[in-house]
């Protein structure tokens, strides 16, 4: 079996995404139409769980929102007037049906239902000692680990054992949870994954992205504050900070690639901020060339600010299919091989003899240019000169992204000659940590502080990785821990 898409292959995943409505009638209904704005978050799996006032109901599924969660007799099932969803991509556990999302337990106080979107990066010692204490899992997944904290919490009420819960995690977390008592949200003190609030009529919402608020024509409120537990019940809305201050730093990745162009986060166009990125590369990378050509559609933003930036045209040199599946089972070689041509194909027309600037969002293993760069070779083109709308993916992410081990990491084992090399490019550049920050309005270092989680590209990760330590040999331990001191 072999993905369609083979430029989303060498992708890094983005992680999951949420979605909560409150107060609202037929919510499991709004959930599925939240979640589809949400499925480039996650395509492996969805659910949804909902409350009716008596009793919880879920329904939770491997595959896209859509085919789940588009049959009246479902949603009907799932009824009541709150619920919460979640859209998967498998970044701790194995894809199997139990660790599917929201996770729902029967608790002595109630019903817990919860969707996480992120990593705990101490869920396996946390695990451990649940274990010794008694506590049965039932998924292999990190996020049920915070519903065994709040279970065996001596505090007494629900919010008491749920803060109690969140004080031991580490790692980054944004979480909408139902209870019978109201909805949950919050966000890690560091902000690392996104979440915003918003309101249609009398019901209130979180969402992963703003996205999600205009499918459903909900109006924006503002994001939840890194570090906010914010409660929605029949007696209104609390804001509580039970968190140390911190700085925050907002993985800076979500800008670059995860969250939608037609997204709003932190107050910034993500459409507008891609472009900038393109208009930086431009700046710190020019080329002669007779066309920008995006790889689509990650890159489009991007290349248009390439464009514009240098005076380049713009074209679509590569044309993306819409109507492919996911999968295709190919049969023999010579028919799997021909795949690869089903979701995307040179305009050979178009860039036959051209100097081309190729514009993309990262290089993660490299597999993935090395078939475009040939793909538009193969098409006539006369150079291609690529370009990169980040700086090169050198480490590991362990807050909720799903990333290739560092050996696998092109950028961790070459130099940009080398890299360049490797993709059969004329020319291969990337924009620069501090471009990356100007496009975003920002100096990279304020105070002498990093203002956003940029580990994939530094290595200077906001938090311990407790587990990742423990797994590491003991010289690469004593580096880590200089790191950390």
């Amino acid at each position: 079996m072999l993905t369609t898409n083979p430029f989303d292959d060498d992708k890094l995943r983005e992680e999951c995404g949420v979605f909560g409505i409150w107060s609202v009638e037929s919510a499991a209904a709004m959930v599925a139409l939240g979640l589809h704005a949400l499925q480039h978050r996650g395509q492996e799996a969805a659910g949804i769980t909902s409350w009716d006032g008596k009793s919880f109901h879920s329904h939770r599924a491997q595959g896209h929102v859509a085919g789940n969660f588009d049959r009246d007799d479902i949603i009907r099932r799932l009824a009541g007037q709150a619920a919460i969803g979640h859209v998967r991509y498998s970044t701790t556990g194995d894809t199997a049906l139990r660790n599917v999302q929201p996770l729902f337990a029967e608790l002595a106080s109630g019903g817990l239902a919860v969707a996480h979107n992120g990593n705990i990066s101490n869920a396996m010692k946390l695990r451990r000692e649940l274990n010794l204490r008694g506590s049965i899992f039932q998924s292999t997944s990190d996020t049920e680990v915070i519903i065994h904290l709040v279970a065996t919490s001596t505090y007494r009420t629900l919010l008491d054992r749920f803060i109690d819960a969140l004080k031991q995690v580490e790692g980054a977390y944004s979480l909408v949870c139902l209870t019978s008592e109201g909805m949950l949200a919050c966000r890690d003190p560091l902000g690392i994954r996104p979440l915003v609030m918003g309101r249609l009529g009398d019901a209130y919402i979180f969402a992963s992205e703003t996205v999600a608020l205009d499918v459903v024509g909900a109006t924006y409120i503002r994001s939840v504050e890194p570090g906010e537990l914010i409660v929605v019940s029949e007696q209104g809305v609390k804001s509580h900070r039970p968190f140390a201050g911190v700085r925050p730093r907002p993985c800076i990745f979500e800008h670059v690639y995860f969250s939608r162009p037609d997204s709003v986060l932190d107050g910034a166009s993500v459409y507008q901020v891609r472009k900038q990125i393109g208009a930086e590369l431009a700046i710190e990378n020019p080329i002669e060339a007779d066309y920008v050509v995006p790889v689509p559609d990650s890159g489009v933003p991007a290349a248009i600010g390439y464009a514009q930036q240098s005076g380049i045209p713009f074209e679509l040199g590569i044309i993306r299919s819409h109507y492919v599946g996911r999968t295709f089972i190919q049969p023999i070689d010579a028919v799997r091989h021909l795949g690869v041509k089903l979701k995307h194909n040179a305009n050979s027309a178009l860039i036959a003899g051209k100097r081309l600037v190729l514009v993309d969002d990262s290089i993660v293993r490299g597999t993935t240019s090395l078939k475009i760069v040939q793909m538009l070779r193969d098409a006539g083109a006369r150079e291609v000169h690529m370009r990169i709308a980040s700086p090169p993916t050198r480490h590991s992410c362990f807050y909720g992204v799903d990333t290739p081990e560092r050996a696998k990491l092109l950028a961790a084992q070459m130099n940009v000659a080398g890299m360049a090399d490797y993709i059969n490019a004329d020319s291969l550049a990337f924009v620069s940590i501090d471009g990356l920050y100007r496009a975003l309005g920002e100096d990279m270092r304020d105070e002498g502080q990093p203002q956003h989680c940029d580990a994939c590209f530094t290595g200077d990760y906001p938090t311990r990785l407790t587990d990742h330590e423990e797994h590491q040999p003991t010289d690469q331990l004593a580096l880590l821990a200089e790191r950390y001191a």
